[in-house]
């Protein structure tokens, strides 16, 4: 099967590693379906090729509505030949101490970053078990490992992910769907530019990771690109961090 037949849909492809994301896809010829709450499609320069930019569809979809979810991968799998993968990349962060961190907080982490990535897996199951195969990429992250101050609330999501991914790439596997966690470490995005603007962290992180520098959402981008390009039947249920391997530095 031509990749310009196969579909991906991908949540949080607004911006970001979403958006990095759709575009490295829409380059190697797939059709990538952006799913959001604003319906858009991935922005692009003007320099983006037509062709590629033609295969980006923005589509509604809030990860916190069952409903919702359900409407847009039905949409996702009318684009092409049908869908052939999934990309769970919506997320978000609160933060504080743990002893006064809000339950509605903790909630809210919980309900987008593992309620949302489990029921848009269950959402595409059934078309990918149509399809006779396909591949799920949760964007986790290094996070899954490390005690973080102040983030016990998105620590645990993403190890909650990595926990999620691994049960549905054993449970799903005879129905030819694996099920893989990309897990990064720090990566320059809209999120964390301003943080990444103060100096001590700065300095802090070209210490703490081994290449001396934190990452681009187009390194994301084109692991997980490579993981759909490749399709390697026999790779799932793994985490694979892309870290600068700051998660295993001394």
């Amino acid at each position: 099967m031509n990749n310009d037949t196969r579909t991906i849909a991908i949540t949080g492809a607004s911006r970001g590693i979403g958006a990095a994301i759709a575009r490295e896809l829409v380059l190697r010829g797939f059709n990538v379906a952006c799913l959001n709450r604003n319906g858009l499609a991935t922005p692009v320069d003007k320099e983006f090729p037509e062709a590629a930019q033609a295969r980006l569809t923005g589509i509604p979809c809030d990860v916190c509505a069952t409903d919702s979810i359900n409407e847009a991968i039905r949409a996702a799998a009318n684009i092409g030949n049908g869908l052939f993968g999934v990309v769970n990349n919506a997320g978000i962060t609160k933060g504080g101490p743990s002893e006064s961190f809000s339950r509605d907080d903790f909630e809210d982490v919980w309900t987008t970053n593992v309620l949302g990535v489990f029921s848009v897996c269950q959402a595409a199951y059934p078309y990918l078990v149509d399809g006779g195969r396909g591949l799920i990429i949760n964007i986790g992250s290094f996070w899954d490992r490390i005690g973080g101050k102040g983030y016990t609330a998105y620590c645990a999501s993403k190890a909650a992910v990595g926990a999620v991914s691994r049960c549905l790439a054993v449970e799903w596997a005879k129905k030819g769907i694996r099920v893989l966690d990309v897990a990064p470490g720090y990566i320059s995005t809209d999120m964390t530019s301003d943080a990444l603007q103060h100096e001590p962290l700065r300095n802090h992180l070209k210490k703490r990771i081994p290449r001396g520098d934190v990452g681009g959402p187009e390194d994301i981008a084109k692991l997980v690109a490579a993981l759909f390009s490749e399709d390697i039947e026999f790779l799932t249920g793994s985490t694979l961090y892309i870290d600068g391997a700051q998660g295993i530095a001394p």
